[in-house]
């Protein structure tokens, strides 16, 4: 067992004698990485800004919303992360074994034109952010964090990214606290947590079609199968057949991480609705459309002191997102086209990796310089998500279901069945958003 634990945690290089419970909790601290990574970036500049439209528009009557995504994000993500750890393949180079590669080119084209633009309106949201905070023109920052992100992308080994990206989980906790700052009725807000509204109308159908799309993103599906590669390629299994397989301790340990990581991602979604529903909301604010907007309506009702936390918090997550979007799409490319990939190798041994997460993030620089409406396209995003992310579901679930594939260690029958009714949702969703 202690070996199992020493495989999961991938960089313990010694194991001092010790009991049973304290060798579980330190291979479990060690083992958190992957799934807080990926449940911190589902946070990124344009869903905070979807959660707070809703939050401003709606008030609390749609927090009961974050006990409905949590499991199913968890449910999702954990489904990914079986595969990528079992199989030692991302998520497309399983896709390429089971379908045509012209319906997997389409999946992945789909996934580069979301991921750009949402990278696009990440980087403003960023800007925007930045530019509140030192009254700098937004365009120096938008080719700031730019630069910046695709250095590190480039220059870092994937251990030191994945710690980087870490450390950053921490400033989601801004959205609490600002929260906390401001006040709140917590019997009202009690009551709308437990108790569902159902929308009456076209307005509140749509918000709530937008948060399931923005919990529930493609980008994440991808970036947490190949993560858990990348983690076992740290630790030195270099090869398809050493990566193979899975014990029952890693699959647990990877499960866990994973659920606090979606629940920690849709805490924060929880607390962003909170915030602006009683500040904006109960104050008649509720026309806004940005994350900037958002913090700029703040400042009177909550002080500086909420307004900058919460305004370092969007600039503190898309360093975190922004990486995932781009490293997402590179490594559905690189497996469906057969590119050497990965964020532990250099540039010049993945250099068409590389170049597409430089293209993308370019990509995203130019949409903001010729004037993109940032709202328009985090529409155009949520449709293309929530047109491609049903179909992924279906593939994830074929693929999660094949025992030769998963190496006899399939998914097991109830995340199976949670899936399945997330892809129901999500079909259900991308209907809506033509017919609401």
């Amino acid at each position: 067992m202690v070996r199992a634990f020493i495989r999961s945690n991938c960089k313990l290089k010694s194991f001092v004698p010790a009991s049973a419970p304290s060798r579980w909790i330190r291979a479990l601290l060690q083992s958190l990485g992957p799934g807080i990574i990926t449940g911190a970036a589902d946070d990124d500049p344009s869903g905070i800004a979807t959660y707070s439209i809703v939050g401003a528009r709606l008030g609390t009557k749609l927090l009961w919303t974050a006990l409905l995504t949590w499991p199913l994000m968890a449910a999702v993500q954990m489904m990914c992360a079986r595969i990528g750890k079992v199989t030692g393949r991302g998520l497309a180079g399983n896709f390429s074994k089971l379908f045509p590669k012209w319906l997997l080119l389409a999946f992945v084209i789909a996934l580069l034109t979301a991921n750009t633009i949402n990278i696009a309106a990440d980087l403003a949201g960023m800007a925007d952010a930045a530019a509140m905070l030192s009254r700098v023109n937004s365009h120096w920052f938008v080719v700031a964090f730019a630069l910046l992100i695709s250095w590190a992308t480039i220059r870092l080994q994937y251990h030191q990214i994945a710690n980087v990206l870490k450390w950053l989980v921490l400033v989601l906790f801004a959205y609490p606290i600002t929260s906390f700052v401001v006040g709140a009725n917590w019997t009202l807000v009690m009551r709308d947590t437990l108790v569902p509204s159902i929308p009456h109308s076209r307005d509140e159908w749509a918000m709530l079609v937008a948060i399931l799309g923005t919990t529930i993103s493609p980008y994440l599906f991808f970036w947490q199968a190949s993560e858990e590669v990348e983690e076992e390629k740290s630790a030195g299994q270099s090869t398809l057949a050493r990566r193979r397989g899975a014990t029952k301790e890693e699959l647990e340990l990877r499960n866990i991480d994973v659920g606090v990581g979606a629940f920690f991602s849709n805490m924060v979604m929880f607390f962003i609705i909170l915030t602006t529903a009683i500040t904006l909301n109960r104050h008649g604010i509720r026309n806004i459309s940005t994350s900037r907007q958002a913090a700029e309506a703040l400042r009177p009702f909550a002080g500086n002191f909420a307004t900058t936390l919460f305004t370092l918090g969007i600039v503190g997550v898309g360093f975190l997102a922004i990486p995932t979007l781009a490293g997402s799409t590179a490594y559905a490319f690189a497996e469906t086209l057969g590119w050497r990939q990965g964020l532990n190798r250099k540039l010049r041994q993945a250099r068409w990796f590389y170049a597409l997460i430089l293209a993308s993030t370019a990509a995203g620089v130019a949409l903001d310089f010729i004037g993109i409406n940032p709202v328009k396209a985090l529409y155009w995003t949520a449709v293309i998500n929530g047109l491609l992310a049903p179909f992924l579901l279906l593939a994830i679930l074929i693929v999660a279901a094949n025992k030769k594939l998963m190496q006899n260690q399939p998914s097991s029958r109830l995340g199976w069945i949670v899936v399945a009714i997330t892809t129901l949702a999500m079909f259900a969703a991308g209907v809506a958003m033509f017919v609401v």
